[in-house]
């Protein structure tokens, strides 16, 4: 059964509004691919899940340039989707021209807030899931060293690296933990090849557990660390799978949870949401990959720290409300 309608490409941009169909919802993924194994197919899954669940359908486009973003928005406007999800931050200035111009029209962006009454603004809590899977590493870690590798070195990512280490403070005080971003543009998700250099020189300094916040570059990150035998960490969607006894687990950011909602609501609510582990935004990853990595010990240490971080007990520093990192310098 086909769910999606897929518009790959500007010259099917172009062509949304003779194909796509009145009232379906959409999705815009972000730069790196719809089968990432992370943020987009998170995103992709959560919109197959609504259409297998009610029988829908959506309409999907992949961009291929920064370029496309505003036109994929109002194309899709124009022929009458709603609501209109796009997976990532750097969709926010073509949704605040854009939005306006569509009143009657619902948006959802991920990762970024959007003031205007029409658009409903999904933001993570990505540093109390990082410092989970901190204190994981920590109690992992043979060396005392672990790694974190970012794609692109915005604020959002760092805020998954100053979480992780100060989870993994949070265990062991005396640890070091080296972070390395990938780039300054939007390349830096989509490259494996740099991810994998990045680990084999953490790797070189002690590293033997590496978390990657990095998107497609990710992928390399795992490869290399799997290749070199130390553990690894996932990020977004679950790649515990990926390489089997040798990912400790994966920090769980719900993206596909945002999408199923957004798609399913009767009445989406618009405004401000936040996803976090309290309401089952963020977390970390436990399967038959993973199950002889995560030792009881493991388990009942971070399911302890996770039910004080959703009573209020335990306060982890969020990057993006100040910039600064007391447990970590880049």
């Amino acid at each position: 059964m086909t769910f999606t309608k897929t518009l790959a490409g500007a010259a099917s941009v172009l062509a949304l509004s003779a194909t796509a169909t009145l009232a379906d919802p959409a999705l815009i993924f972000d730069l790196g691919g719809k089968f990432d194994k992370s943020f987009n197919e998170s995103a992709y899954n959560g919109a197959v899940r609504w259409a297998e669940e009610t029988g829908g359908s959506f309409d999907e486009v992949e961009l291929q340039s920064d370029a496309q973003r505003e036109q994929a928005l109002r194309r899709f406007a124009d022929a009458g989707n709603s609501p209109i999800v796009m997976a990532g931050f750097a969709f926010a200035n073509a949704l605040s021209e854009v939005a306006p111009d569509y009143p009657d029209t619902e948006f959802v962006i991920i990762d970024m807030v959007v003031d205007a009454p029409n658009v409903r603004s999904v933001v993570f809590n990505e540093h109390e899931g990082s410092y989970l899977v901190g204190m994981m590493a920590a109690m992992a870690s043979e060396t005392g060293t672990v790694s974190f590798v970012g794609g692109m070195d915005i604020p959002l990512i760092r805020r998954f690296a100053c979480g992780y280490a100060q989870g993994v403070q949070a265990v062991n005080a005396d640890a070091t933990v080296i972070a390395n971003m990938t780039g300054t543009t939007p390349s830096a998700w989509n490259d494996p090849v740099k991810g994998s250099e990045l680990t084999l020189a953490q790797i070189g300094q002690g590293s033997d557990v590496v978390f990657a916040a990095a998107g497609g570059t990710g992928l390399g990150v795992l490869q290399a660390a799997a290749d070199e035998g130390i553990l690894s960490i996932g990020v977004d969607a679950n790649q515990n799978y990926l390489h089997p006894g040798q990912v400790l687990t994966s920090m769980l950011k719900r993206v596909d949870n945002a999408v199923y909602e957004a798609m399913a609501a009767d009445d989406l609510q618009m405004g401000f949401n936040v996803m976090g582990i309290g309401n089952g935004g963020v977390g970390y990853a436990l399967d038959e990959f993973n199950a002889d990595l995560v030792t009881a010990e493991m388990q009942a240490a971070v399911d302890a720290a996770a039910a004080s971080i959703t009573a209020g007990e335990l306060a982890v520093h969020d990057y993006m409300s100040d910039e600064t990192c007391p447990a970590l310098e880049f």
